[in-house]
């Protein structure tokens, strides 16, 4: 697949933060730990290396075997479990909510970003090795977030009451989901490796965890990824220590807020992502994932009956540690408490919550991971790629919203020129000479001046206006064939990997499709991909 690319902040679709951080801006250094250059991962080894321990990668190790029982695993994935063990491997990480049928198409890029990575450093470090890892958000509750998935141009969705974390639910209603998706294909191959690969994860499993593993794993099966699902007895053991400290210190909330302060307090305008709670955890147990409040020493769970006194919720972490859920702030903690992790590759409004929070790794001794933006792609097909010709566009064109395209097509393509900015440069300096004249008679005469001076500028803006109007008029159809083609590549005016699913290529391109697009993108590019399919 042929690849182009352009600047993430020519996009206009990437927050201010995200695109200084890209650039390295020395203000945001204080946020991170060290950029993502193939150079700088030899210290994030080093580092990582001697603070995690043969205990948790035995621990690991065991409960990953465990989480794999009933799947079937290739010879690769089962080779990168094991050698976990071992002291000089270490993952590159992403992670992503359940979505049905994987969701947007950005979920592939993720995990793709992550792969390749860890092809890059094995080439730079041969005497490691690097295990890429796609990290589930089973213990998530925001079901309406997961619930559906977009195939041509409409929603195929699980409708269905559900609480408590979403990897938990069983899969009651998606036989029906099925029918629906399956009516709208034929019975080609590719449709039927689609309907097998949805009928196999989501009605021959027990939960929606299982289903998502099962459906990852036999996309990238031959990719060595891991898959960890973090709601898991044996991982949270190692994170006891972590979930008492945030129980009886609140570290997180202190800290962050500090972050969030320091953040607020420089140039760029950024957007806080996520704000602090005193305790970022939930209680969780069956149908319920519910935070945990404490009040005067005495520790509450949300909307329920249940409450401890301090000692006694530290014998219920002890015990039973898989009902201590993290919250967005703390489940980073998590992940690099249990994983030997160099790097976490996420999206643009991921990585700005990541930059509020290395104070509280710092607090808690736990290694900071290199952040990486995960690679964005837009898909265009060579048909799309004609019609850009025929319609003398370039790609970075559609990147605008449709009103600022439709006026630069407009101008770019009118026969009469319809910007009048010399004539107000003209009108201008006629008017100079009158203000120079008020200068010499009488000085309270410039404000006249001034105002006929608007009077006639607001009169050529009106004019400049109508004319751009008729014109588009005129220019409708060709618009129109504009208007198609950025609406096919940007569905809803947004992103199509934020839009489509794989689905749709697939039907097209078959099991073809995921290893095209590990050949074409690079991790470490820093550029927006425009990938000809």
């Amino acid at each position: 697949m042929p690849t182009d690319c352009i600047p993430f902040r020519d996009t206009n679709y990437f927050s201010s933060l995200i695109c200084d951080y890209l650039d390295e801006k020395e203000a945001l250094k204080p946020f991170y730990n060290r950029f993502p250059k193939l150079e700088h991962f030899k210290a994030q080894i080093e580092e990582k290396q001697t603070s995690f321990s043969t205990e948790s990668r035995n621990v690991l190790v065991k409960a990953l075997n465990h989480q794999y029982e009933n799947v079937e695993v290739s010879n690769l994935t089962q080779t990168h479990i094991n050698s976990l063990k071992n002291s000089n491997t270490f993952t590159i990480v992403t992670g992503h909510q359940l979505n049905l049928f994987t969701g947007p198409l950005y979920f592939f890029y993720k995990i793709i970003s992550a792969i390749n990575l860890c092809k890059e450093l094995k080439v730079k470090y041969p005497e490691y090795n690097f295990v890429p890892i796609y990290w589930m958000a089973s213990e998530d509750h925001d079901f309406a977030e997961i619930n559906y998935f977009n195939f041509k141009g409409k929603k195929v969705q699980w409708n269905r009451d559900a609480s408590g974390a979403v990897g938990d639910l069983n899969l009651e209603g998606l036989d029906h989901v099925f029918e629906v998706f399956s009516s709208q294909l034929n019975a080609n191959t590719n449709e039927i490796e689609l309907k097998n690969n949805f009928k196999k994860s989501y009605v021959s499993n027990s939960n929606l965890a299982e289903s998502m593993r099962y459906l990852v794993n036999k996309l990238f099966e031959n990719s060595g990824l891991v898959i960890v699902d973090g709601n898991d007895k044996e991982l949270k053991t190692l994170f006891i220590p972590n979930i008492e400290e945030e129980l009886i210190k609140q570290t997180s909330f202190s800290r962050v807020s500090e972050a969030n302060q320091m953040l607020n307090a420089l140039d760029g305008n950024y957007k806080i992502q996520v704000n602090p709670r005193e305790i970022n955890l939930f209680y969780i147990v069956k149908n319920i994932r519910e935070r945990i409040i404490e009040k005067e020493d005495v520790y509450y769970v949300n909307n329920t009956s249940i409450k401890w006194s301090r000692s006694e919720i530290l014998k219920e972490v002890n015990a039973f540690p898989e009902r201590f859920s993290p919250n967005v702030i703390m489940r980073p903690l998590y992940q690099e408490v249990v994983l030997p992790n160099l790097c976490y590759i996420g999206g643009g409004g991921e990585l700005a919550y990541w930059l509020q929070l290395k104070s509280n790794f710092e607090s808690q001794k736990v290694p900071f991971p290199m952040l990486l933006l995960r690679n964005s792609a837009l898909l265009v097909t060579e048909k799309q790629k004609e019609k850009l010709a025929k319609l003398n566009l370039e790609v970075s064109d559609l990147f605008l919203n449709q009103d600022a395209l439709k006026t630069k097509i407009t101008k770019e393509i009118s026969e009469i020129d319809i910007d009048l900015s010399s004539q107000k440069q003209h009108l201008k300096k006629q008017f100079k000479a009158l203000y120079d004249l008020a200068e010499k008679t009488d000085a309270s005469f410039k404000g006249a001046v001034a105002a006929q001076e608007q009077k006639q500028i607001n009169g050529l803006e009106v004019l400049e206006k109508r004319l751009l109007k008729a014109q588009k008029r005129k220019l409708t159809d060709h618009l129109n064939r504009v208007v198609t083609l950025q609406n096919e590549l940007f569905p809803n005016q947004s992103l199509q990997e934020r839009y489509m699913n794989f689905s749709e290529f697939y039907l097209e391109y078959g099991s073809d499709f995921i290893p095209k697009l590990i050949d074409s993108l690079n991790p470490l590019q820093g550029d927006f991909s425009i990938v000809q399919v």
